[in-house]
């Protein structure tokens, strides 16, 4: 483990309560040479950092995160059932987190997407919150159409969902606020949130979106994270403008995004999506159907990583392939075996793309670096006895923004590669 990781991710030391409680708020004491990440504005102090605990507080209450010396740092709240113990929101004592303050925050986030961005689309989708890179963390607001998706990932701001649910309902008056649990973290934070309606009207099933030119039907209630991909909004915006056929295929295609991408765009006259989920490939085809792109896509049930190496035994070959796996490593131990299923799959579909054949290749395992994964690549490559020239290095839409204060944020890669 570096240096910077062991000040981030220190490991676990039991925390002790000081009996000297505080005569206004509860104050977190770092333990010696622990305050330069959070002097610095990282978000999260785990147990491994405090020193000591004065006061008594309760999940979900503020505290002051002090350092060895006394100083101030950051308000935060507490949480003593994560191990993020403290996530920290304000660095400045005299803002402390009342309302005032979150509905600040908030208006800075929308005022990103809204007035920077642009994403104004009344039928379309996109994030409005996103946790620690909008100094909001554990919280993450989409938008599809008329309806917000609200998730909390932390105990000790789900505490202050009715405060939070009553400014988006004011700021942004949508049909309905539909909860969305993540998983997972129900267990690493202590929550006792169900997924439901929290205001007005429950989302329509499915519900109809526009991303480009291109319309979708999505289920922001089951489907996969809070219904669609919304951080491949460019990188899909790129795959319609450079990846063409005859032949494409499109691996972990959930509801059809890349393909129909192409397929709209006139690229290409034989493209075959496979997943593993049937629910994900009965709303692609509802998809292809409703572009009119139906008979250029052809969607197959098969786990992708079986399916792929028997299209190398078949001697198929492509023109265009995109990989889009889910995140293959949740824990850092987890990220050795991440890269042996990475380098596999990348080999093999380096092994049938045609030459000039372009693969557009992602992961979403935010434990692999980018190093990593070109480091992957390299080797896949060599695996595959290949030539490969990296065209573009490209991240999530931006939308999802990444905090330099907290780079652990940034977990999609997307490259674009040529095969010669």
């Amino acid at each position: 483990m570096s240096e910077s990781e062991s000040v981030l991710n220190p490991p676990p030391a039991a925390v002790t309560v000081s009996s000297e409680a505080s005569a206004i708020v509860p104050q977190v004491a770092l333990k010696v040479r622990r305050a330069l990440p959070f002097f610095a504005r990282h978000p999260w102090v785990f147990e491994g950092a405090i020193h000591h605990i004065k006061g008594d507080p309760q999940p979900g209450d503020a505290v002051q995160l002090r350092s060895d010396r006394g100083e101030f740092i950051a308000w935060g709240l507490f949480n003593p059932d994560s191990n993020i113990v403290v996530r920290l929101y304000s660095w400045d004592e005299q803002i402390p987190l009342d309302e005032t303050f979150w509905s600040a925050r908030l208006d800075a986030a929308l005022s990103l997407r809204r007035d920077i961005l642009g994403l104004n689309d009344p039928d379309g989708a996109a994030r409005l919150v996103y946790s620690e890179s909008d100094g909001l963390s554990g919280l993450i607001v989409d938008r599809y159409r008329d309806w917000l998706l609200v998730q909390f990932t932390s105990r000790a701001l789900a505490s202050r969902q009715e405060l939070l649910v009553r400014l988006l309902q004011e700021k942004l008056q949508p049909r309905g606020i539909w909860l969305r649990t993540e998983k997972g973290i129900r267990e690493a934070e202590g929550l006792t949130l169900s997924d439901g309606t929290l205001t007005g009207n429950a989302p329509d099933r499915p519900l109809f979106i526009q991303e480009h030119d291109v319309r979708y039907g999505v289920d922001i209630v089951e489907g996969q994270k809070t219904g669609f991909f919304l951080d491949q909004r460019d990188n899909r915006l790129l795959a319609s403008g450079v990846l063409r056929g005859p032949k494409v295929l499109d691996l972990f295609c959930y509801s059809g995004g890349f393909a129909l991408n192409i397929a709209k765009a006139g690229h290409a006259k034989d493209i075959l999506g496979v997943d593993i989920s049937e629910s994900a490939l009965t709303m692609a085809r509802a998809n292809a159907e409703l572009n009119g792109v139906g008979p250029h896509i052809r969607f197959e049930k098969a786990d992708a990583f079986k399916y792929i190496e028997e299209l190398v035994k078949q001697g198929e070959r492509f023109n265009s392939i995109i990989l889009d796996p889910p995140k293959m490593a949740r824990h850092r131990k987890s990220v050795p075996e991440a890269i042996r299923g990475y380098e596999r799959l990348n080999r093999l579909a380096m092994m049938l793309l045609e030459p000039n054949g372009l693969l557009l290749t992602c992961s979403c395992s935010g434990h692999v670096d980018q190093m990593m994964f070109e480091e992957m690549l390299a080797a896949a490559a060599a695996g595959a006895g290949r030539s490969v020239q990296i065209l573009e290095r490209r991240g999530p839409s931006a939308d999802h923004p990444t905090a330099v204060s907290c780079l652990e944020n940034h977990y999609l890669k997307c490259y674009l590669c040529r095969l010669i």
